[in-house]
């Protein structure tokens, strides 16, 4: 018996820890702009780092075989809007090259919220960084828990989280 209970109980936890679902297509596509920005090693994000981001839209290509990415970089008073493809690796993560090599997914927390989880090897180190994503210039009090709390498993702490609305003098 106590080892149908583990077996049972084993099961619920792995399924508990499956990596978060696809978003549809249509829950991705459209307007996304950086909130709240975040990384492990902090000065990728600060002003003038390479990591620096906001996020403008995104869009599925092929049923989300790639995803096209706009984006806007910033140095100082300067905005630079791109746009680059990320491809499909397997199930929810993409791979793009952009200042480095990056592995990265859109995890939807709740409907006005999409989390940009990113691991970028710039060829000496991996930088950790997450970007909370909306489709205004806030977030709600439960959504801003959720991000933190997705920064803290990731090993991201707190006093990392860069306010990218109050930072975001690009236009939109």
């Amino acid at each position: 018996m106590k080892a149908v209970f583990l077996t049972l109980l084993l099961g619920l936890v792995c399924a508990v820890q499956e990596a978060p679902a696809q978003p549809e297509a249509s829950e991705i596509t459209g307007n996304w702009y950086t909130i709240y920005m975040a990384a492990d090693n902090k000065e990728k994000i600060e002003e003038g780092g390479p990591l620096r981001t906001y996020f403008r839209r995104f869009e599925c290509i092929d049923n989300c075989e790639k995803m096209s990415i706009s984006f806007i970089l910033t140095n100082f008073d300067s905005c630079t809007l791109l746009t680059a493809v990320a491809q499909r690796a397997e199930g929810n993560v993409y791979h793009i090259d952009f200042m480095g090599k990056n592995s990265v997914q859109l995890i939807r927390v709740s409907e006005s919220m999409l989390v940009f989880d990113a691991e970028n090897f710039d060829g000496e180190k991996t930088t950790k960084a997450t970007y909370a994503l909306g489709k205004g210039d806030s977030l709600s009090q439960e959504d801003i828990q959720k991000y933190e709390e997705m920064n803290n498993e990731r090993g991201i702490p707190n006093e990392n989280i860069e306010d990218g609305a109050q930072t975001d003098n690009c236009a939109k």
